[in-house]
């Protein structure tokens, strides 16, 4: 098992800065990624970047030059600077563990565990 334990969040203006993490306690020898989603109103979960073994890391196109995905091994953690944020950036954040060795970590389904959701409010 490997449960994740989510921190940050908030509101913060257009245009700011704001750091989440994700720290992986339990067999995280495991984790062969770990990923964000977000799930804004009225609409469906969708990726937003992971990291994984090796220290690879993907982004979406709409996060892609603003956010950054980085990892702490010492403290099993992984951080996610988000940089110049939208109002359309507002959604509740999750982040996720993969024990799988797979291509396909922009997706759901390649995840096994997840933390709690987080709201993150991007003020106009």
């Amino acid at each position: 098992q490997v449960q994740l334990v989510v921190s940050g969040g908030g509101v913060v203006q257009a245009g700011g800065p704001l750091r989440r993490s994700c720290a992986a306690f339990g067999r995280t020898f495991r984790t062969h990624a770990l990923g964000w989603f977000r799930q804004a109103p009225r609409k469906e979960r969708e990726f937003v970047a992971y990291y994984c073994s090796g220290s690879s890391t993907y982004y979406a196109d709409y996060v892609k030059g603003r956010f950054t995905i980085y990892r702490d091994n010492a403290k099993n953690t992984v951080y996610q600077q988000m940089n110049s944020l939208k109002p359309e950036d507002t959604a509740v954040y999750y982040c996720a563990a993969s024990v799988y060795s797979t291509s396909f970590y922009d997706t759901e389904e390649a995840y096994n565990y997840w933390g709690q959701g987080t709201q993150v409010t991007v003020s106009s």
